[in-house]
């Protein structure tokens, strides 16, 4: 059984708001993107050790169809979601999370 996903208020606001940015380019699109963010997030829960280690102990996945990656805490009951990130926004934004 996964561990439960966890999201930071910061990550959560940030991947809502890329949802509706996405919806309001065109009608389904907001859908689609969280649905790809849902597909990742299960096979984070599945195996967050495949991903690769960014920093420390965060690690991140990266988005095939949508230039986002998730950067995730793996801890021993759950994983903490640190941020639902755009590709071109700057990384060192993240260094405090």
């Amino acid at each position: 059984m996964s561990p439960p996903i966890v999201f930071r208020r910061v990550a959560k606001l940030e991947m809502d708001e890329s949802i509706a940015w996405y919806e309001s380019r065109r009608v389904g699109l907001g859908m689609e993107f969280a649905a790809e963010v849902d597909r990742f997030l299960q096979r984070i829960g599945d195996k967050p050790e495949i991903f690769p280690q960014v920093r420390q102990e965060v690690r991140r996945a990266v988005l095939h169809r949508f230039p986002y990656t998730i950067h995730f805490l793996p801890e021993s009951d759950r994983i903490v979601v640190l941020a639902v990130f755009h590709a071109k926004r700057n990384p060192r934004i993240l260094e405090d999370r």
